[in-house]
């Protein structure tokens, strides 16, 4: 039964808080990053391709830590709502430490198997590029439970409204980061091995920063007796219930995505190059619906934690419409200034002309259809419902997105375009069948805590 609350739970100045430093941090993630690969290619081409293969991996293993800690967010927000501190800083104590555990894990088997793991995975490649690639992996692998532990305290800090402490150290993070490469590439003339460590460095603060600072008594989420810890099955059961379906997800898209990678490189090196391109710049314009939809998992949490399922309903429809206004925005720009844009790479005539029709489409279809097959599932996990947005993510992904652009590709001549195609038919049919779900208010009668 859905109770209603005549006091809201969020005010606009409290989502304002919450939404616009998210926003600020994905933008500095973009363009810190753009900065970063900037410097790490000054290394040379076997460095650079070294580094690509191990960030193809680690990229894999940061959706399966980012997964987890969506796990811990849903159900430290819903503590939060519902009024209950000691049962927040318990799920956060196993959120945290799991994570950690998970991760070391994880670093020690890509430590010891280095050699054989690239392998298997990339089959044979350069000495020289197999090397760098060795050097990168080890030093990365040192660095994934302080990367694990950041990820789960960041979202910890999302969960509690306080987006702003998650800018400041992304920033800290960003910046040794950058400092790192400068002294490390340039001065010490490491290589790899100075932007390996560069990052282990960055990661390692942003982790001990972000633990110290949960550490501190008097807020909504307090780790207490840090270096006490026991499991709890019955906890950590319900962040995995969360965690698994979400890192499925996230595991099985980029299969998917590798799987168009290889079907984009039959079509030519002009494409290879639109298809990269447009894709990075495209990212610029899903900034803000990335940002709410984190946002939305802390407002529709605490919602449902406090049982206010028709204020979880309210908020998840603003909090779309806003998506639409921010996202439209940014996609008008996007197609205005789609061959300015596409430009300033120097690419090919052909290039840059395919890279043109592939913003604008993108442009035209993500201002109907992105926010309905992004937004709304992130409040239907925030709920728990996060096993039937997992089926119906991958189901739609394999049949359209990625089904449909073979179909195309095998059947048509318009190249690349069938990829970009597949995409928008998947978040047609996805979104509609996450606005079905939502309507229904099936999830509403999820209990999770």
């Amino acid at each position: 039964m859905e109770q209603v609350n005549t006091k809201p739970m969020f005010t606009r100045k409290m989502i304002a808080a919450l939404i616009v430093p998210l926003i600020l941090e994905q933008i500095l993630n973009v363009f810190v990053g753009m900065a970063d690969s900037l410097m790490v290619s000054s290394v040379g081409e076997a460095a650079v391709s070294g580094i690509s293969l191990v960030d193809s991996v680690n990229f894999l293993l940061i959706q399966l830590f980012a997964a987890l800690a969506t796990g811990g967010a849903v159900i430290c927000s819903q503590y939060i709502g519902k009024g209950e501190p000691d049962s927040t800083g318990r799920a956060a104590k196993q959120l945290l430490y799991f994570s950690v555990l998970f991760a070391a894990i994880l670093g020690v088997i890509a430590i010891v198997f280095n050699r054989p793991l690239l392998q298997l995975i990339f089959g044979q490649v350069e000495d020289s590029v197999m090397r760098n690639a060795q050097t990168y992996f080890w030093l990365s692998a040192l660095s994934y439970p302080f990367l694990a532990l950041y990820n789960a305290g960041a979202a910890l800090f999302r969960s509690m409204n306080k987006s702003r402490v998650t800018l400041y150290i992304s920033l800290m993070v960003n910046v040794i980061n950058i400092i790192g490469n400068a002294i490390l590439i340039y001065g010490f003339k490491m290589g790899v091995a100075g932007a390996a460590t560069a990052t282990l460095l960055a990661r390692a603060a942003g982790g001990i920063v972000v633990f110290t600072l949960l550490c501190r008594p008097k807020q909504a989420i307090h780790i207490s007796h840090p270096l006490q810890y026991r499991p709890d099955g019955k906890m950590l059961g319900r962040i995995l219930k969360i965690g698994i379906p979400t890192g499925m997800e996230n595991s099985l898209f980029q299969l998917g995505k590798l799987m168009l990678s290889h079907l984009v490189a039959t079509f030519g090196t002009a494409a290879i190059s639109a298809n990269a391109i447009s894709n990075t710049l495209v990212s610029l314009s899903n900034i803000p619906g990335s940002a709410i939809g984190l946002g939305l998992v802390t407002i529709v949490g605490q919602c449902m934690g406090a049982r206010e399922t028709k204020q979880a309903v309210q908020y998840t429809k603003k909090m779309l419409l806003l998506t639409f206004v921010l996202m439209n925005t940014m996609n008008v720009i996007m197609y205005v200034g789609a061959g300015w844009l596409a430009g300033l790479y120097n690419l090919s005539e052909e290039a840059t002309s395919t890279a043109v029709q592939l913003i604008r489409s993108f442009a035209l279809f993500a201002a109907v259809f992105w926010p309905l097959s992004f937004t709304i599932p992130n409040a239907l996990r925030a709920a728990g419902d996060a096993k039937f947005t997992m089926m119906t993510s991958v189901s739609s992904m394999f049949a359209f997105r990625v089904g449909l652009a073979y179909l195309l590709a095998y059947t048509t001549d318009i190249g690349v375009m069938c990829v970009w195609l597949g995409m928008y038919a998947d978040w047609i049919v996805r979104g509609l069948v996450y606005m079905i779900r939502f309507l229904r208010g099936k999830w509403k009668n999820i209990r999770l805590v």
